[in-house]
């Protein structure tokens, strides 16, 4: 059994599945996906030579049934139900595909106000066929969860009543293995929290890293974000973009294993890093 749940912006919902009144009859563009293929062609050459390829838009469309179960003024209700949600001036709504166990989430906003057919076998006083037609500008279906891994330098530590505040903490790895399970590469979240000079994260696996050239102090708090054209580098929520190192990329981690490596200039801080991401999937 499978359904899908539509929430927009506003937070309202509707689901489609196999309870009423939205009955959901069929559903295409769950795996499929278009490919933009790049590649360049010299003179005389047979064929081309291939650079790269990118995934285009994914595009859903679902058909089903309003039943009113014998009562006719709940059809109009439900009609403009369909309508408020997949209002297309709302922006883009979340869509979550469930198959069993299996839940998977993306965002895609409607390409038309809702479709209600006409016509003989289409339109009665307890039913009405409809189709919706979204678009997903992000392709990839992604976990519901997110996945959270900690780098902590210092673990632990116990003070004793001396003459003097002491404090024995024992030094934690500064290297972990993140693993992407899904099918491409993922972007991540990194939290730092001070104190920390010139915080530095490396992907060993791809030998990228980015740094930033400012000490954090303790309670200070650094988020950089790696998603395409959503990148970002705060400090206690100032933006600090300016404060990159000039040869910093803002890696993403690559299907499977990823050696992630913290460092800074003082390696004795007790330094704590949060790394967060989705797994992300060509298809369902």
């Amino acid at each position: 059994m499978e359904d899908i749940t539509i929430t927009n912006q506003n937070g309202e919902s509707i689901c489609l599945g196999r309870r009423g009144p939205f009955f959901l009859e069929k559903i295409e563009g769950l795996g499929e996906v278009e490919v933009g293929i790049e590649s360049q062609k010299a003179p005389y050459q047979d064929g081309s030579t291939y650079i790269d390829n990118t995934l285009e838009n994914r595009a859903l469309s679902m058909e089903g049934t309003i039943i009113a179960k014998g009562n006719p003024e709940a059809l109009p209700a439900a009609r403009r139900k369909l309508q408020r949600v997949l209002n297309p001036k709302l922006g883009e709504a979340v869509i979550i595909y469930r198959q069993g166990e299996r839940v998977k989430e993306i965002t895609g906003m409607a390409e038309s106000t809702p479709v209600f057919p006409g016509g003989k076998g289409r339109r009665g006083h307890y039913y009405q066929k409809f189709l919706l037609h979204l678009i997903c500008h992000q392709p990839f279906w992604l976990d519901q969860f997110t996945e959270s891994r900690e780098i902590v330098t210092w673990i632990g530590g116990m003070t004793f009543p001396l003459l003097l505040p002491s404090r024995f903490a024992m030094k934690g790895l500064p290297v972990i293995n993140v693993v992407n399970m899904g099918d491409v590469e993922t972007p991540v979240k990194i939290e730092f929290q001070g104190p920390a000079t010139n915080p530095k994260i490396e992907n060993r696996t791809t030998g990228e890293y980015i740094q930033v050239q400012r000490n954090l102090s303790l309670g200070d708090t650094l988020l950089l974000t790696t998603d395409f054209g959503a990148k970002r580098v705060e400090i206690n929520g100032v933006n600090a973009f300016h404060y990159i190192d000039l040869n910093s990329v803002f890696w993403q981690l690559r299907p499977g294993d990823n050696i992630v490596e913290y460092s800074s200039d003082e390696p004795t801080e007790p330094a704590a890093v949060v790394i967060s991401y989705r797994n992300r999937y060509v298809g369902v």
